[in-house]
């Protein structure tokens, strides 16, 4: 087990919490597999579309990130190409401004554990989408990450019991006589 994380370069670190549930994740090099506690998605999740959607969710806005990149990094390298007849120069300059890690290239190793299955699949989305903001450290996909709400930790916790009561605010049944 040791050799296998030596092998992993850890890229990013996240923690995501929603009720009950904590998923802890980590986004390493790899060949785009989701696992979720040493299985896949699809097969944790029992293959709620809507979950496996959820969470997958922050990669799409990464991915359309560097997609919208990689264009706007075209049409600059064209524009130099125009201007200076020197092309390698702009591929160069293309090359290390864009890292070249989209979803395909990327693991997600997930570790989630307490609460529900769709208290589990809030807190790994929200994990994911602070590692994916975190990797990339732009503003413009923590911007788009904040604007679809993926960022936002929800703060509906379970209330407590009350002496006297059952439950929060369930009480015996009254009695008159």
């Amino acid at each position: 087990m040791s050799q296998q994380t030596e092998k992993m370069e850890i890229l990013v670190r996240a923690v995501g919490r929603r009720k009950e549930a904590v998923a802890q994740v980590k986004i390493v090099k790899g060949t785009g597999k989701f696992l979720i506690n040493k299985k896949p998605a699809s097969d944790y999740l029992h293959n709620n579309s809507n979950s496996i959607l959820s969470i997958q969710a922050p990669f799409e806005i990464l991915q359309k990130q560097e997609v919208s990149a990689s264009v706007r990094l075209a049409e600059e390298s064209m524009q130099e190409k125009m201007q200076d007849q020197n092309s390698t120069n702009s591929q160069e300059s293309s090359e290390t401004t864009l890292n070249g890690l989209i979803p395909s290239n990327l693991d997600a190793h997930v570790k989630v554990e307490g609460g529900g299955l769709m208290g589990q699949t809030e807190a790994i989305r929200l994990a994911v989408a602070r590692a994916v903001c975190e990797m990339n450290g732009t503003s413009e996909i923590r911007k788009n990450l904040k604007d679809k709400g993926y960022l936002t930790q929800d703060s509906r916790i379970k209330e407590r019991r009350k002496y006297g009561l059952r439950k929060a605010r369930k009480a015996p049944q009254y009695n008159k006589r």
